[in-house]
């Protein structure tokens, strides 16, 4: 049998060529796909403190909804991430940087900056909200609150009707979170999505 004759030099470098064309391709549509899905669908969210303890720990990871609140209205219970209230310094790194730091962080292998925040929703727009005697009251009735560590006492604050377009936020982990009882009621508008499962670990997955 007469031996395939060997590939010329310059046919070589050609398929090296296209080999490494294609992967650059490959890579680039991957980032292009999952910039898209964290902006406009769902991205997972690093738990960077322990303020929703119990059922969020530090270094938990979470699915963010996106789409969540263009079908309907937040609602008491849900687990929200919004941008902290008053912002941060802004990122002037150079754009490849920004955008593999943004690929990294919405797929949860990196925490994200800390200008987002993840709490529950209390209260509603127009609901009066407050504590008292280590509870938490909605339009005057004792909010039922399941998710609490037993025991959990909520220190009181002063009765504040909800703003409209505003939900009132809390941490579950009542003795240990800035929320709406230090920064007040959060814009709807600054709202990035609600929290709708935990992915890891892998042990503890769950819907929230």
């Amino acid at each position: 049998m007469t031996p395939a004759p060997a590939a010329a030099p310059g046919e070589e470098r050609s398929t090296v060529f296209l080999v490494v064309r294609e992967l650059g391709l490959l890579v680039l549509t991957a980032l292009v796909i999952a910039v898209v899905v964290k902006s406009f669908v769902a991205q997972a969210f690093y738990i960077p403190s322990g303020s929703m303890l119990p059922q969020l720990r530090v270094n938990d990871r979470v699915v963010v909804s996106k789409i969540s609140y263009r079908l309907h209205e937040p609602r008491r219970g849900d687990i929200v991430v919004f941008d902290a209230p008053g912002g941060g310094p802004k990122d002037h790194s150079p754009l490849p940087a920004r955008v593999v730091r943004s690929v990294v962080q919405s797929i949860g292998l990196a925490a994200p900056s800390t200008d987002e925040y993840i709490k529950r929703v209390v209260a509603l727009p127009g609901e009066r909200v407050e504590a008292r005697g280590g509870n938490v009251f909605v339009d005057g009735r004792e909010l039922v609150e399941p998710y609490l560590r037993a025991g959990t006492r909520t220190a009181d604050f002063a009765a504040v009707v909800v703003p409209p377009d505003t939900v009132w936020v809390m941490g579950d982990n009542r003795a240990n979170s800035a929320d709406s009882r230090i920064f007040g009621p959060v814009p709807e508008s600054t709202v990035v999505g609600r929290a709708f499962a935990r992915v890891w670990p892998l042990g503890h997955t769950s819907f929230l």
